[in-house]
C-alpha cells in the first residue's frame, strides 16, 4: 500500500486556556493509505501531558521513518500492522492516524460507514458538551455567548484549576451558572487541584448542580483519588491518568469513569478495548478530544453510541477545518451514511 503525509495548521476561533496553558492554533498531520484504488484517511493531533510530549515534529519524524516498513502490508493485515507499530514504539497519536486510515479504507472498500459495520445504533448518541476554558467571570460569559452563536449548546464543560486558586474557579463558575442557568454543567480541572481543594470543590460544585468532575488531581497522584472518591458527592472521571486499557484496572475503586481520547489510546482499535475494559469493571465511558478536526471527531463519533458522555467539540472552535464530516443534529454529533469515516475535504 502507498502512504502519504499531509500537514496542516488549524486556528481556533477562541483560544483555550486550561490548567497547563493556553493554545490558539495547532499543527496536525493527515495520513493517507491507498490500496486497491481506495484511499483511507486518518489524523494525528499533537498533545502533551506531563513528560508525555507528542509534538508535531516528533510525530512526523517517526511516521516518515516508519512508512517504508508499512508499505509492504495490505490494509486488511490489521493485526500485523498493530504489532509492527507497537514493536517500533510509535507515539499514540501516530498510531491513531494509521489506525483511522485503515478503518476508513475498510469502510470505503465495503461501502459501509463504520457505525453500521459495527452494528451500532445512532439513536443512542448523547448530546456533546462544549468547552469553556479558564477565564475571568466576564470572559466566561462571553465564551458562552460565542458558543451559542455556533449552535444551541445544552451541555457545558467548564475548565477549572485556575493558577490563581479555587477562589477564582468559584467566581468563574458562579458567572457560568448565572449566564446559562438551565445548561447541564460538568467540570474538568485537568489535574490542577490538590486533594484538599478537590474535596472542597467537589462538594461546592455538587451544590451548584454539576454532574461530574474530571481529572481533579494530577497524573501520578492516583492513590489520592481513593480518598477523594470516598469524600466526593460527584462522580469522578480520569483523563490524563488513563491512556489505554492497561491503565483502567488500577483506577477501579478510585474513579467512576474514564475519558477515552483517540490520540491517547492509539486509535479506534484500542478505544474499543478501553470501552469493553471499562464496562467490565463497572465504569462509565466518555469520549474527549484535543485540537482534533472533524476528521478525528467523526472517527470517535462512529463509536459514540457506546459512550455515556461526549466531549467532541474541538472542531466547532476551528475557523479553518480542512475537512467535512459528522453533523450536529439536535445537539448531537451524528456520523453520516457515507462509507468509512464519512469524511471529505472541505
Amino acid at each position: 500500500m502507498e502512504v502519504q503525509l499531509s500537514p496542516y495548521t488549524v486556528n481556533k476561533r477562541f483560544a483555550l486556556t486550561i490548567s497547563r496553558g493556553t493554545s490558539s492554533s495547532n499543527q496536525n498531520l493527515a495520513v493517507g493509505i491507498t490500496a486497491d484504488h481506495v484511499t483511507g484517511w486518518g489524523e494525528a493531533v499533537p498533545f502533551s501531558i506531563g513528560t508525555e510530549i507528542q509534538s508535531f515534529d516528533r510525530i512526523t519524524t517517526v511516521l516518515q521513518a516508519f512508512i517504508p516498513h508499512l508499505r509492504v502490508y495490505h490494509p486488511l493485515q490489521r493485526q500485523e500492522i498493530e504489532s509492527l507499530m507497537m514493536q517500533h514504539q510509535l507515539p499514540s497519536a501516530a498510531m491513531t492516524a494509521i489506525d483511522l486510515a485503515l478503518y476508513d479504507w475498510l469502510g470505503k472498500s465495503v461501502g459501509l460507514p463504520l457505525w453500521k459495520l459495527w452494528g451500532l445504533d445512532r439513536s443512542k448518541i448523547v448530546p456533546i458538551s462544549v468547552t469553556v476554558g479558564i477565564n475571568t467571570p466576564e470572559g466566561a460569559r462571553a465564551r458562552i455567548r460565542g458558543w451559542l452563536e455556533v449552535f444551541d449548546a445544552r451541555v457545558l464543560k467548564i475548565k477549572l484549576g485556575n493558577p490563581l486558586g479555587i477562589g477564582a474557579d468559584r467566581e468563574m463558575m458562579v458567572a457560568v451558572k448565572d449566564e446559562m442557568p438551565n445548561a447541564k454543567l460538568t467540570v474538568d480541572a485537568n489535574g490542577g487541584w490538590n486533594l484538599e481543594d478537590a474535596i472542597f470543590m467537589s462538594r461546592w460544585l455538587a451544590d451548584l448542580g454539576v454532574e461530574y468532575l474530571e481529572q481533579p488531581l494530577a497524573r501520578g497522584d492516583e492513590e489520592r483519588l481513593t480518598k477523594l472518591k470516598a469524600e466526593s458527592p460527584l462522580p469522578i472521571f480520569a483523563d490524563e491518568s488513563c491512556f489505554t486499557s492497561r491503565d483502567i484496572p488500577s483506577l477501579v475503586g478510585r474513579v467512576d469513569g474514564v475519558n477515552i481520547k483517540l490520540m491517547k489510546a492509539g486509535g479506534l482499535t484500542e478505544a474499543m478495548r478501553m470501552i469493553h475494559t471499562a464496562r467490565a469493571h463497572g465504569l462509565q465511558v466518555m469520549f474527549g478530544c484535543y485540537s482534533d478536526t472533524v476528521l478525528a471527531n467523526t472517527a470517535a463519533a462512529q463509536l459514540s453510541p457506546l459512550a455515556d458522555y461526549l466531549d467532541l467539540d474541538s472542531h466547532l472552535n476551528l475557523v479553518d477545518d480542512p475537512f467535512v464530516g459528522a453533523k450536529l443534529i439536535d445537539g448531537r454529533l451524528i456520523p453520516a451514511d457515507l462509507p468509512g469515516l464519512g469524511v471529505s475535504n472541505g
